[in-house]
């Protein structure tokens, strides 16, 4: 009876009740949804994210002493944090111990290089060199003077630098206060002769250089002669590269003469012992590039502008200064 009368009740509900049935039907369906999807979670595991949290976090101790959450001791995870920590925290004593050798690499080299760079304008502005390549500028071509020239106190200042570098085999600290040493030797000398020195003093060793050079130019003009005609058989050509090749040699082989056992010499072994040697290579050598460059250009002019004596003693009071300021800073 009860099968026979469900569809006339479902169609009586409908009909008599339609908007509640219809809210029915709708509350029906939404339990149905739940059901299924409450069938299909319980089918999927849940996922442990403990063990990740406890790897992130690094392991502490509190107040009773008691460890807290994470790994037994001597576990691997246990180690892991505490080596990353160490490593993340010597990255940056690591950084600023590279930043600080770098500063200090920069101004090693800007001290050597001023002071290089200093003390060879002082030593060779008037000297015997100086003269020398301006004299020869006058009566020869002035790029043949100058690459002689230069080749010369280049390979000199080298070899002086690093003579002085070969030195510091020796320990630091005798080689240090024995430059010092001799830096205050050589400024008291070079006071005394400035002090001691006539004011037309640069006048007489330009004349002295001159009548040296003079002797040379004579005694090869007399050799073609003493030969008959041998030198008159010479091509133009080989007369133009003979000139050339005797301007070097003669400027390249009297600089080295009056460099060798110079005080701006002695002065470069003193500062490759103690200071840094890119900075007194670099410095030296742009400082001999800068005396003989003004030598060839112009000399004479200069020579009889410049008074010897004053730069004597400006040169005397640089190397006090270094000396000084050396024996501040310390080796």
């Amino acid at each position: 009876r009860f099968t026979d009368m469900k569809p006339n009740v479902i169609r009586l509900w409908g009909v008599r009740c339609g908007k509640s049935g219809r809210i029915l039907r709708w509350n029906l369906l939404s339990i149905v949804f739940l059901i299924v999807i409450n069938s299909t979670c319980a089918d999927i595991q849940p996922i442990d994210v403990e063990p990740a949290i406890k790897k992130e976090q690094p392991d502490f101790e509190d107040d009773t002493g008691a460890m807290g959450v994470g790994p037994m001791p001597g576990s691997p995870l246990r180690e892991a944090p505490h080596k990353s920590a160490i490593s993340v925290s010597a990255k940056p004593a690591s950084t600023a111990k590279a930043t600080m050798a770098v500063i200090e690499e920069e101004m090693n080299f800007m001290h050597a290089f001023v002071a290089s760079l200093f003390i060879i304008v002082v030593s060779e502005l008037g000297d015997k060199t100086f003269f020398i390549s301006a004299i020869m500028a006058m009566s020869h071509p002035r790029m043949i003077v100058f690459a002689g020239a230069m080749t010369a106190l280049a390979g000199m200042h080298v070899m002086s630098a690093m003579f002085g570098y070969v030195i510091t085999i020796i320990p630091r600290m005798y080689t240090f206060y024995a430059s010092s040493a001799l830096f205050a030797i050589f400024g008291l000398k070079m006071l005394r002769d400035g002090w001691n020195m006539a004011a037309d003093e640069g006048k007489e060793e330009m004349e002295e250089v001159q009548t040296d050079l003079r002797k040379r130019d004579d005694n090869y003009e007399r050799e073609p002669l003493e030969e008959g005609g041998a030198g008159q058989k010479r091509g133009s050509r080989n007369r133009i590269l003979g000139l050339v090749s005797r301007v070097f040699l003669q400027a390249f082989t009297l600089n080295v003469l009056a460099e060798w056992g110079d005080r701006s010499q002695i002065a470069t072994v003193l500062m490759a012992a103690r200071e840094d040697l890119s900075g007194v290579l670099v410095g030296g050598l742009i400082g001999h590039f800068l005396c003989t460059g003004l030598a060839v250009m112009g000399g004479r002019m200069i020579a009889a502008r410049i008074s010897v004596r004053t730069v004597t003693l400006i040169g005397g009071v640089v190397f006090l200064l270094f000396a000084v300021s050396a024996l501040i800073i310390g080796p």
